[in-house]
């Protein structure tokens, strides 16, 4: 009975270690919040319309990939949602350059760039100022790693050597 317990308890804590790394609602290619808000409410669109950073409104918001995106207008809104892979940022809003070294760090939506019509986040304004020291073969790194990193979360990356 001991060990029939003991494998139990085993079963169970290894079960919960493992749901508790599932986002039961963003999808774990997304960069959100433990509430799923994207890019910290900041509004996609408007990097594209307005070429700055925008805090989004509560009131105007869209759904992606299980994230909540907010806008500034409804218009911005409207335009997401008709072409949501168009506005959101690569790598499902994780650093950019932090992708093209195996890993999925947080982003300040004040540290960005649109490259080719994408969207690009960095985790800070000093790691975007290393980035932009070679975009091009850093955003082909990115591009590589993310076919093997998506569907991880940021602490399994953390945990490869």
């Amino acid at each position: 009975m001991t060990t029939r317990n003991s494998i139990f308890k085993t079963l169970l804590a290894t079960s919960l270690l493992v749901l508790s790394s599932i986002s039961f609602a963003a999808n774990i290619d997304m960069n959100a919040d433990e509430n799923d808000l994207a890019i910290k409410g900041y509004d996609p669109v408007a990097y594209f319309t307005v070429g700055k950073p925008i805090q989004g409104m509560a009131k105007y918001t869209a759904t992606y990939k299980g994230a909540i995106y907010r806008f500034n207008t409804a218009q911005n809104r409207d335009t997401f949602k008709s072409s949501p892979q168009k506005y959101a940022p690569q790598y499902g809003g994780y650093c950019a350059f932090g992708v093209a070294m195996d890993k999925k760090f947080d982003t300040d939506p004040t540290a960005w760039k649109i490259i080719a019509d994408k969207l690009y986040l960095n985790l800070n304004k000093d790691v975007q100022n290393k980035w932009k020291q070679d975009t091009q073969k850093y955003l082909a790194m990115s591009e590589q790693n993310w076919l093997t990193i998506k569907d991880k979360t940021p602490q399994q990356l953390l945990d490869v050597e």
